[in-house]
Order: structure tokens, then sequence, then C-alpha cells
């Protein structure tokens, strides 16, 4: 039970941990998304723990996309845009497999894998 009669769930950020201001998400298990990313990349569908889902393209651009659970939160993997000005964007431009990871609960992206290796966002 918190200091504010709460009782958290597990794994939740707790006021006065950290520098008391930031939300932390969960840590991810990054050699799993190393295993999305390439099938994301390479195959029709991505297998998870013994689930699949369907890759498809998003309507505009055409983009490799799969939503996935991974440890009860629902993600999307979405091929990054080679278009789009950012480092990630000119990676992809210069011929690297780019993909980032968005929470689809929060909105937020969590992660991006660069020719197989992922970097967890706000992870250093």
């Amino acid at each position: 039970m918190s200091k504010f009669g709460v009782i958290p769930k597990p794994g939740a950020f707790q006021p006065g941990e950290g520098s008391g201001a930031e939300w932390h998400a969960p840590m991810l298990d990054t050699t799993t998304l190393e295993s999305v990313a390439a099938q994301l990349m390479t195959a029709k569908q991505v297998e998870l723990q013994g689930q699949t889902w369907p890759v498809t393209r998003t309507s505009s651009q055409r983009l490799r996309t799969a939503r996935f659970t991974l440890n009860g939160r629902e993600y999307q993997a979405i091929e990054q845009n080679r278009h789009k000005p950012s480092r990630w964007g000119q990676l992809a431009r210069e011929g690297h497999q780019v993909v980032q990871f968005r929470d689809i609960e929060t909105g937020k992206y969590v992660a991006v894998a660069v020719d197989g290796k992922v970097q967890e966002y706000g992870r250093g």
C-alpha cells in the first residue's frame, strides 16, 4: 500500500521513486521485440508465444504493421517511413531496416529496432 492509501498495480510507478516526476513504462523484452521486427519485415504474420498476428499495410504509405500482445499489453510494430526527415527516416533511406514500437494504450512510442537491434526510448 502506498503512502496515499492506494494499493498499486504490480510494476506501477510509485510517487517518490526515481525523480518523482516521470512515468516509467515497464521494461520490455528486447529479445522478443527483435524477433517481432524481423518477422514484420520478412513474413506475412508475426508469431509470438504460440499466437499469430497478421502483417498488414497502412492505407496511405503502405508501410508494414502488426499488432501483438506482450506481457498483457498491446503493442503495434510499424515499419519506419523512409520519407520522414527524422534520423530514423534517414536510416531507412540508407537501407537499414527500422521498426518503431508503439504502446496501444498510451499511444507512446516505446522502442525502435534498427537492423534487428532494439533500443527502448528513455532508457539510455
